[in-house]
């Protein structure tokens, strides 16, 4: 059979373990005002085998580095608790007009000084990731959101809640 006859794989599937540069740039901590609307569900088991699910912005989502990912919760969520226990998380979201799961080894960060936000701060390195797209199809959304009321507010707390990661993010370093 020729080549011009076999049919195109429906599903291109990418593997990674660095985080490819258009996330990278969704995740950077800059311009939270023009990426308002983001979301991405973090996915967490807890004891009872239940699979619980997380919605996040980009005000709680900041990747210091290619293969890093830190997030800020309250720190009563239910995700904050699985992942104590599991130290396991996968977090889903659509960017590029791909379908992005990605597995997360997640461990806590320690709060920064000045940081009266009451927040958990948590670091995830990659495990593993993919990207899922078809040739058919072009994803142009996940789930998402509009910001309402006090939407600058929302935007400020970001701002701060970013900066409390990346100090966060730096010091797991050193």
């Amino acid at each position: 059979m020729s080549d011009s006859l076999t049919p195109e794989p429906p599903l291109e599937l990418i593997v990674f373990d660095e985080w490819p540069d258009a996330v990278r740039t969704l995740f950077d901590g800059s311009s939270l005002a023009s990426k308002k609307g983001f979301t991405a569900s973090l996915l967490t088991v807890d004891t009872n085998g239940h699979v619980r699910t997380s919605l996040l912005g980009v005000g709680e989502l900041y990747a210091p580095d290619s293969r890093t990912l830190c997030i800020a919760l309250w720190p009563q969520a239910r995700a904050v608790r699985a992942m104590a226990q599991s130290g396991r998380a996968a977090l889903t979201f659509v960017c590029d007009e791909a379908f992005y799961q990605v597995q997360l080894r997640v461990t806590p960060l320690m709060a920064v000084k000045g940081d009266d936000s009451g927040l958990a701060y948590l670091i995830g390195s990659i495990d593993t990731g993919e990207a899922q797209s078809v040739r058919y199809a072009r994803l142009t959304g996940g789930i998402t959101f509009e910001l309402e009321g006090e939407g600058r507010a929302v935007l400020d707390r970001w701002e701060r809640q970013i900066e409390h990661l990346k100090q966060a993010a730096a010091a797991a370093k050193r």
